[in-house]
C-alpha cells in the first residue's frame, strides 16, 4: 500500500495557477524593469496557495492560525519598513534561516505524530517514502538554519567575515555528510519500533546543523553572494521535501522552483568569480580570503591624492563617465547624490553609464536595487560583460566604493585568492577616480588594489556620501 494525496482537483488547478504565479514571478525578477510586476505576481501565487491551503484543511485552530499570520505578517511588514538597503543581505540571510527552521519544525512534527499527516500504512508503521522526505527535508532544513545563522553573523558583522579553517575539513564535512546519509538509510530501512527509531532523526537533524556550521564558516567574506544564493537554493529544497511529506503541491512547486533558480543562481555567480561550482556545495572555497573590509595596514606607498574640485574638473570636462558603484556606496548610502551627480553631467552634455559587476555588494544584485532606489534609469546601467569593453573609451572611470572587483591584480597575481575573477577594466580609462574613505584598508577580501597606485588613477579620501555632494556643488 502505498501513500497517496487526495488534493481536490479544484484545489489542484489553484496550486497550478499559484505555480504560474510563481514561475512569472521569477521571470519578472529577472530584470530591474519587471522586478515591480515580478513581486506582485509573486506576492499573488503566495496568497492563492497559503488561502487554498487554508480551506482545503479541515482545520479546528483556524483562529489560532489568523492570529500566528497576523502576529508574523506584522513583523515582517515593520522588518520591511524599517530594514536599510545596506542590511539588505543578511536580512535575505535571516529569512533563509527561518525556511529552514520551519522545514525541521514540520519534519519533526510529521516523525512524532504520523497519523495525522497521514503517513501510516495499514500496520501502522511510516511509509518509506514518508521516511525519506522527511529525514531529507529535516536534514536540508537544519543545514539551511545553521548554515544562514553563520551568513547572517558575517554579513551583519556579529562574527569576522574572515574564514576560520579548521584542519582537515573536507574529511570533516564529508565524514558528517556521510553519517547522515547512512543515518537517513538506517531510518528508511528500520520498521516501526525498530532499533533506532526514537532517536535517529534527532541525531540527523543533530549532524545537519553541525554541517551547516562547518559548511559556511570556512567562507570568506568576499564569496558571500555565493553563499547567500546557494542557501537560498538549500531553503527551496528543503520547502520541495516538506511538500511531499504534507501532500501540498503548491510546496512541491514553489520548493522546486526556488531550488533550481538558486543553484542555476548561484553556478552564474561562481562562473563570475570564477569559483568551483562543486567546492562550493562542499564549502571548501573561500579559503585563500584574508576577508574583513577596511582593517588592513597603512598605506605607505607612493599615490595621486584629489579633491571633489579636481574631481569636478575632469568629470565636466570629460565626454564619456561610466560609474562603478560597490559595497562603500551602499554603506554610505550615496546611491541618491550619485544619481544627482549623473544628472548634472549629463544636463553638460557628458555620457554617463553605470557598470555592474555581478558579485558587487554583498548578494546578487545588491548594486541594482540600490540604484533603483535611487531612480536610476535602468538603460544606464550595464553588466559587466556589456560594457567591460567600453572602458578603454571612456574618458572617467568614476569608482565609488568598489574595491575587489577593480582589482587588475584579478588578471596578473596568480598567488592573489581573487585571481582569475572576472573584474571591471576601470583602469583602461584615461582616468580613474576612486572614492574610497582612507588608504588603510584593503578590500573585503583582504586584497591590496594596485589601481591605486597607478599613474592614471586619484584617490578621492571621503566618505563617499561627502566626497559626491561636494562634487555635485563643485559641478
Amino acid at each position: 500500500m502505498e501513500h497517496v494525496a487526495t488534493t481536490p482537483a479544484w484545489a489542484m488547478i489553484a496550486y497550478l495557477v499559484s505555480g504560474v504565479c510563481f514561475i512569472l514571478a521569477l521571470r519578472g525578477l529577472s530584470s530591474p524593469e519587471t522586478s515591480r510586476a515580478g513581486n506582485r505576481y509573486g506576492m499573488a501565487g503566495m496568497a492563492i496557495a497559503v488561502v487554498t491551503t487554508l480551506i482545503m484543511q479541515e482545520l479546528a485552530g483556524i483562529v489560532e492560525i489568523a492570529i500566528a499570520v497576523a502576529i508574523g505578517g506584522a513583523i515582517g511588514l515593520v522588518i520591511a519598513r524599517r530594514i536599510a538597503m545596506t542590511a539588505m543581505p543578511q536580512l535575505v540571510a535571516a529569512f533563509h534561516s527561518l525556511v529552514g527552521l520551519a522545514a525541521v519544525l514540520v519534519a519533526i512534527a510529521a516523525w512524532l505524530n504520523p497519523g495525522a499527516f497521514g503517513l501510516l500504512d495499514a500496520e501502522g508503521q511510516i511509509f518509506a517514502v514518508s521516511r525519506i522526505e522527511m529525514a531529507l527535508g529535516a536534514a536540508i532544513g537544519a543545514v539551511t538554519f545553521s548554515g544562514s545563522v553563520i551568513a547572517f553573523a558575517k554579513l551583519n558583522g556579529n562574527m569576522s567575515g574572515a574564514p576560520i579553517l579548521l584542519p582537515a575539513r573536507h574529511v570533516i564535512n564529508f565524514g558528517v555528510l556521510g553519517a547522515i546519509i547512512v543515518l537517513i538509510a538506517l531510518y528508511v530501512l528500520s520498521g516501526a519500533g525498530g532499533p533506532g527509531e526514537g532517536t535517529l532523526v534527532p541525531i540527523i537533524v543533530a549532524l545537519a546543523f553541525l554541517v551547516g556550521f562547518l559548511l559556511i564558516i570556512p567562507i570568506g567574506g568576499a564569496d558571500m553572494p555565493v553563499v547567500v544564493s546557494m542557501l537560498n537554493s538549500y531553503s527551496g529544497w528543503a520547502a520541495a521535501a516538506m511538500g511531499f511529506t504534507l501532500s501540498n503541491s503548491a510546496m512541491i512547486i514553489t520548493g522546486a522552483l526556488v531550488g533550481s533558480s538558486g543553484a542555476i543562481l548561484s553556478y552564474i555567480m561562481c562562473a563570475a568569480m570564477n569559483r568551483s561550482f562543486i567546492s562550493v556545495i562542499a564549502g571548501g572555497f573561500g579559503q585563500g580570503d584574508a576577508g574583513g573590509g577596511d582593517k588592513g595596514p597603512a598605506i605607505d606607498r607612493p599615490y595621486k591624492k584629489g579633491s571633489a574640485d579636481d574631481a569636478a574638473f575632469l568629470l565636466k570636462n570629460a565626454e564619456k563617465v561610466i560609474i562603478v558603484p560597490g559595497y562603500g556606496m551602499a554603506v554610505a548610502q550615496a546611491q541618491h547624490v550619485l544619481r544627482e551627480m549623473a544628472e548634472e553631467l549629463e544636463e553638460q552634455g557628458v555620457d554617463v553609464r553605470y557598470a555592474i559587476h555581478p558579485v558587487a555588494g554583498r548578494m546578487p544584485g545588491h548594486m541594482n536595487v540600490l540604484l533603483a532606489e535611487a531612480n536610476v534609469p535602468y538603460d544606464k546601467v550595464f553588466e559587466l560583460e556589456d560594457i567591460n569593453s567600453d572602458f578603454g573609451q571612456a574618458d572617467v572611470a568614476f569608482v565609488i566604493g568598489a574595491n575587489d572587483v577593480t582589482n587588475p591584480a584579478a588578471k596578473t597575481d596568480k598567488t592573489s585568492p581573487i585571481y582569475g575573477m572576472p573584474v571591471l577594466d576601470v583602469e583602461n580609462a584615461k582616468t580613474t577616480l576612486f572614492i574610497k574613505r582612507s588608504m588603510g584598508g584593503a578590500g573585503y577580501a583582504g586584497v591590496e588594489n594596485e589601481l591605486f597606485f597607478r599613474d592614471n588613477t586619484m584617490m578621492l579620501l571621503s566618505d563617499a556620501k561627502k566626497m559626491v555632494e561636494e562634487i555635485v556643488k563643485a559641478l
